[in-house]
């Protein structure tokens, strides 16, 4: 009984130890299996990994590709438009969007101008109206609109033509200058109108002074102040608020000018270097450049000196300085010369302006109507002289009797010639013997407060016994006035 006990015990410990053997195998087995199964896996995803990793760098460096490419794109293009200074804004420009948005944007807010013309007799209501327009990934918001509509028709410019200038299938121009500004300038294809990022501070401060400014105009047509046509501010998601201004462009039309400069009637940093000859670098240069020069404008200085004391004081009120008076030079041609010396083509030309304009009641360019003319030129009889004489609206004008002279003649001699009337809306345009000059005054929005008192002082102490732009507004109108009196003949 015991050894076939023993037996069976043996036997069961042997099969048990068997079946534990296997499931020993199976065990080992089923490891084998699941670490040579969870290394593919493992494989697979290191694999896969590496391959996302690789696509992404490879994405990346696609990227910095393209942006590399971009930049030395855009770096060639500065260069270009550095060298030229006026360029067109084309798709691969940084502000082609932005121009695009500008374009319709401004489309429609002279669009609604002319669904709703402006009043005859304007309000105060007017001068604070804000309207908003929503477009596809922007909004666009026009300050006092009624208020420039009405300028503009003041101005003799009808509403089509305005919208067409600014909304024209042309590319925007872009035009870098030498200026410390930080501002952007943009041109309409056409070269007339600027349009001019501004801060939120200057802008206030226009359309705070708005209505005097407009009186202002109104008082002296041909003000050398330059025009502002329109207020607008565009937002765009994720980019914040831009502040631009809609002005004419003083040296318009610009063909054949050589010379351009922007003086403010000092010296310290006053002084630019030109463009290397035969270059086609627009470069505009500054006072120290035009030593030695004169504005030759002839029987017009008298108005010139004139009008800049008018508008200086007008500007001084203000409390503004650092404003400069841009000129720019345009050669007469030959035969330029001779009709301008010539009475009785200047006659026709003026004829030719007055037929051409829709209404006598606005300033047209060429001539100044008795009915307008606050500020004219006349002879002084019996010498080759000219005098200013201001005049209120509504009175006659004394015309001084001529020789043997017309009446016609008499009143045209009489009457101030400074705008050149064989052009359209011009801004500002006087014809000397040799020369054709442009002029304007621009950039009025430096108010004479606590900082600039500061900077003042400063400066005197840097530039001691130096004549700087940062003084306060009497001292500053009147030494630009000081300039234009001795730098015209």
């Amino acid at each position: 009984m015991v050894s076939t006990l023993n037996t069976s015990v043996t036997e069961d410990d042997q099969t048990s130890s068997e079946t534990a053997g296997e499931r020993t195998c199976l065990t080992r087995a089923r490891r084998r299996r699941r670490f040579y199964s969870e290394g593919d896996t493992k494989l697979s995803f290191r694999k896969s990994a590496f391959l996302t990793r690789s696509m992404d760098a490879q994405e990346q460096w696609s990227s910095r590709r393209t942006r590399t490419m971009r930049r030395k794109l855009m770096w060639n293009a500065r260069q270009q438009w550095k060298l030229l200074g006026l360029f067109e804004i084309g798709k691969q420009h940084e502000f082609y969007d932005f121009t695009c948005m500008l374009k319709e944007g401004l489309a429609a807010a002279v669009q609604n101008s002319i669904d709703n013309p402006p009043p005859n007799e304007l309000t105060e209501a007017d001068f604070k109206m804000e309207v908003n327009q929503r477009h596809d990934g922007f909004k666009m918001r026009t300050f006092a609109g009624s208020v420039f509509s009405h300028f503009r028709q003041r101005l003799g410019m009808t509403e089509k033509e305005y919208q067409l200038s600014l909304s024209s299938k042309g590319l925007y121009l872009q035009f870098i200058s030498n200026s410390k500004s930080k501002a952007d300038f943009f041109l309409t294809n056409d070269k007339r109108f600027f349009l001019k990022t501004q801060n939120k501070k200057e802008v206030r401060f226009l359309l705070s002074n708005l209505r005097v400014y407009m009186e202002h105009l109104e008082k002296y047509p041909h003000s050398l102040i330059v025009k502002f046509l329109g207020v607008h501010r565009i937002k765009i998601p994720n980019q914040g608020k831009k502040y631009f201004i809609v002005m004419q462009s003083v040296f318009y039309p610009d063909e054949r000018i050589s010379e351009r400069y922007d003086i403010k009637g000092c010296q310290v940093s006053r002084w630019t270097d030109p463009a290397p000859e035969s270059s086609q670098e627009i470069v505009v240069l500054k006072d120290l450049n035009f030593e030695g020069k004169y504005i030759c404008v002839d029987q017009q200085r008298a108005w010139l000196v004139r009008q800049m004391e008018i508008d200086s004081q007008f500007l001084q009120g203000l409390n503004v300085l650092d404003y400069s008076l841009l000129v720019a030079v345009q050669p007469l041609h030959v035969d330029e010369r001779m009709k301008s010396q010539s009475l009785a083509s200047l006659i026709i030309r003026t004829k030719q302006s007055v037929n051409g304009s829709s209404s006598l009641s606005f300033s047209v360019p060429g001539i100044v109507e008795e009915e307008s003319a606050v500020l004219v030129s006349e002879m002084v009889c019996g010498t080759e002289q000219c005098q200013v004489r201001e005049v209120h609206p509504g009175r006659p004008i004394p015309l001084q009797t001529l020789g043997a002279q017309s009446s016609v003649e008499s009143k045209l001699q009489a009457q101030n010639r400074r705008l050149l009337p064989s052009f359209k809306n011009p801004l500002h345009v006087i014809d000397g013997p040799e020369a054709r000059y442009f002029v304007g005054i621009v950039d009025i929005f430096t108010v004479y407060g606590f900082r600039k008192k500061l900077e003042y002082l400063w400066k005197c102490l840097r530039y001691r016994g130096q004549a700087f732009s940062t003084v306060s507004p009497d001292v500053y109108a009147r030494r630009l006035c000081h300039w234009v009196e001795s730098h015209s003949v």
